[in-house]
């Protein structure tokens, strides 16, 4: 059994849902028309209109599958019926349980179902629940980080857990180029079958088709060192640390209006410390609102098309375990 056997793409790669609304039809379908699989990101309301506009716009650039990710933390029962109905391949979860019902709703409508876990209790709970793949997300991701355990501590835990199910194992955290690749591959390869390893980028953020501010973009590149913290959108999202850029912050007071968004086709205001990161449509103090990276964003050097960008990872990682074979040999 092959990725597309799984998840039915043709490379181990996968774009993360980056939001709110950074990870457009457009990204997503070159990602997709790339080789990888490419998630959505669902409104973090009740939209299921604007859930199936974001969907079937997406199919008119790629006939290749691909996902929408959705948290739990937030009201989805709606949109998570928009999503089944429209017979999305991958419908991918984050920050709550993954219930068996849900499982078997969705499997019902032909969906996949992929949880993003942070701890090996959470990857047994999904696992079972009978979900499709289980993405592990290490400390070291960018974004809201559920967990407390690295990646190479966590990772091999999770491939030994569903060892013997037909169950695809993600990695998540610090993954940016051909070398994070090849070491998750390593991670997670070690006596599975019928486990295959997919990777789960963030660095999808850093391309032309994101749809985050230029300003973000730019940071991205001039950036070396990110923050554990909990210092944005505490009043909406409590309780749920995330991994940002280190750009310098103020203390946190009344939270004034800083920018204005249209996020999921609605303007927005957005406060100081709000948990908002800035799309191509934000105005405002742009270099105060959140800007989630990972910990290797020390090694994104440029903005890239997305389908360079996988072809870039997948060859430098088949050119780098070709090397490496060679000196074992």
């Amino acid at each position: 059994m092959g990725f597309k056997g799984i998840l039915g793409f043709e490379y181990g790669i996968v774009q993360a849902p980056l939001g709110p609304d950074i990870s457009g039809p457009e990204l997503v379908a070159a990602v997709a028309n790339a080789g990888g699989l490419g998630f959505l990101r669902a409104p973090d309301w009740e939209d299921p209109d604007y859930v199936r506009e974001l969907i079937r716009k997406t199919r008119t650039l790629t006939n290749k599958p691909f996902g929408i990710g959705v948290i739990l933390a937030f009201p989805h029962k709606k949109n998570v019926k928009a999503i089944l109905d429209e017979k999305v391949a991958v419908l991918q979860l984050y920050w709550g349980e993954c219930s068996k019902q849900l499982v078997l709703e969705a499997h019902k409508a032909g969906v996949k179902v992929v949880p993003q876990i942070g701890s090996y209790e959470e990857a047994k709970k999904a696992a079972d629940a009978g979900v499709d793949a289980i993405i592990v997300q290490g400390r070291e991701a960018g974004g809201h980080v559920i967990g407390q355990d690295a990646l190479i501590a966590l990772l091999p835990r999770v491939v030994d857990l569903v060892r013997g199910r037909d169950i695809a194992v993600i990695a998540a955290g610090g993954i940016v180029d051909e070398r994070g690749y090849v070491a998750a591959l390593a991670l997670g390869a070690q006596g599975v079958s019928l486990v295959f390893n997919f990777f789960y980028l963030f660095m999808f953020l850093a391309t032309e088709e994101s749809y985050a501010h230029p300003t973000y973009k730019r940071k991205l590149i001039e950036f070396d060192q990110t923050e554990y913290t909990d210092i944005f959108g505490r009043a909406r999202w409590p309780g749920a640390p995330h991994r940002v850029l280190a750009t310098p912050h103020e203390n946190e007071s009344n939270q004034p209006v800083i920018g204005r968004p249209i996020i999921h086709g609605r303007e927005r205001e957005v406060r100081r410390f709000a948990g908002t990161v800035p799309n191509a449509t934000t105005t405002g103090d742009i270099e105060s609102m959140a800007m989630y990276a990972g910990q290797s964003i020390g090694l994104i050097k440029e903005i890239l098309p997305a389908g360079e960008v996988l072809k870039k990872i997948v060859e430098g990682a088949q050119r780098l375990i070709n090397q490496q074979f060679a000196l074992v040999n």
